[in-house]
């Protein structure tokens, strides 16, 4: 493979751009029902992302190659759990592709009231064409090759991230600190609200690992290991700041029901035509997480079919280095997945499919860091060299925060991934024996 694929600055928009979809734009109508208390929920998730992320970036230099969180669980308990990972991480960012595809298409019903579910022209039977239309588009762009993908991601990520820094920035003189005092609604406690909300902004951090699992795509650990730590600290100040701002700017009577949360601050700011511009703009958010998502899942199921744990024909690569059969099956599961769970609320089905793809990321994710904590373990020797050591207390608090996240996930999804990993045991034994 060419290691000069993806440079320090694609890398890191991958890491962005993969993180800041469309998802923020949509977050802070989801977040404005438990009141303002899911500010310290995005706190908190942000800090605990970063302590993924450090992890997350040891691990790469301990094991470079493609695959990420597979490669690391893989060595560190065998095949079989290599495989159960694999497996959760594939199906967690195919339905995370399903998620952005949703919440773009949500975007565009700011311009076209045939594709906004709160309008009487609505047809979701259209609005899903489009989402499927979105899914095989991206999938063509990744097919072409690994940097052009790339390069697609760089330019879509600055077109992203630039609209939420300006309302941020400007926001700031129009907030009115009464819409900021209703710290909980009521409708739970708080350290409930607190919990739920923490479930919903952990979305927006999913893909945060990124950058490790084109791993023999770069230029080698360092590049990882800065696109990583800096694509994560940056995506979490521009999280925070602007939902605080877009919560100090609409009530959250208002925001609760809101399908273009940001459309409207831009509208309040700037004029109709601006909210518009800004619809665009989300749109193309979620498009460049979306196309970010298929490179990686791309380079899942190779890195899997190449060590024998996936069915063998999808680590064929084509002469521009991708993975066509993976690419082209993963495409197919997304459109039936999206098929089945079209629902006449736009809004709730976004939040229904962010959820699961949340929780099944932070199993993987989970697992990934017991993974570092084995590895400290049996590289430090001494008890008081471990105990104290940077790498090991990282990657413990990373572990705890997995934990206590996938803790606040209802028992409903719970089960969900229950039955996922039931699945898996038959799917892995028939490959293998196939193999």
């Amino acid at each position: 493979m060419n290691r000069k694929a993806l440079s320090l600055p694609i890398l890191t928009s991958l890491v962005i751009g993969n993180m800041i979809g469309n998802g923020i734009y949509i977050l802070p109508a989801s977040l404005a029902v438990f009141g303002t208390i899911s500010l310290l929920a995005w706190i908190y998730t942000s800090a605990g992302a970063i302590f993924l992320a450090l992890t997350f970036a040891h691990l790469s230099k301990r094991f470079p190659k493609t695959g990420g969180p597979y490669v690391y669980c893989k060595q560190a308990f065998g095949k079989v759990v290599g495989f159960i990972v694999a497996y959760t991480y594939w199906i967690s960012n195919l339905v995370s592709i399903a998620a952005l595809s949703v919440a773009s298409v949500g975007y565009l019903g700011f311009i076209s009231p045939i594709l906004d579910s709160n309008s009487a022209v609505y047809n979701h039977w259209l609005t899903l064409a489009v989402e499927i239309g979105f899914v095989w588009l991206f999938t063509i762009i990744n097919l072409i090759g690994i940097h052009t993908a790339g390069v697609v991601q760089l330019f879509l990520t600055i077109i992203k991230i630039s609209p939420l820094i300006l309302i941020t920035l400007i926001g700031f003189g129009s907030i009115h600190l009464d819409n900021l005092l209703q710290f909980s609604t009521g409708n739970t406690t708080a350290f409930s609200a607190f919990g739920s909300a923490a479930a919903i902004t952990f979305w927006a951090f999913i893909g945060l690992e990124s950058a490790t699992v084109p791993a023999e795509n770069t230029q080698g650990y360092r590049d990882i290991f800065r696109a990583t730590v800096m694509g994560t600290i940056i995506a979490a100040i521009i999280y925070v700041t602007s939902t605080f701002v877009i919560m100090g700017m609409i009530p959250l009577s208002q925001l609760t029901h809101s399908q273009f949360p940001f459309a409207e601050a831009a509208s309040q700011l700037f004029g109709v035509n601006a909210a518009a511009a800004l619809a665009v703009c989300a749109v193309i958010s979620g498009l460049g997480a979306l196309n970010g998502c298929v490179l990686i899942q791309g380079q899942i199921v190779f890195a899997a079919a190449r060590d024998n744990l996936f069915p063998r024909y999808f680590a064929k690569l084509s002469k521009h280095d991708v993975p066509v059969a993976g690419q082209l099956l993963s495409c197919t599961v997304i459109t039936l997945y999206l098929i089945l769970t079209v629902q006449p609320v736009l809004l709730q089905q976004f939040n229904n499919i962010a959820l699961l793809a949340s929780l099944l990321t932070l199993i993987v994710y989970f697992v990934s860091m017991l993974a570092e904590v084995k590895f400290c373990i049996q590289s430090k020797g001494k008890l008081s060299r471990l105990l104290f050591g940077k790498t090991f207390l990282i990657a413990v608090v990373a572990t705890a925060y997995a934990a206590w996240m996938i803790s606040c996930f209802n028992i409903t999804l719970l089960m969900s991934a229950l039955v996922l990993f039931i699945v898996a045991w038959p799917i892995y034994f028939f490959v293998v024996r196939h193999q």
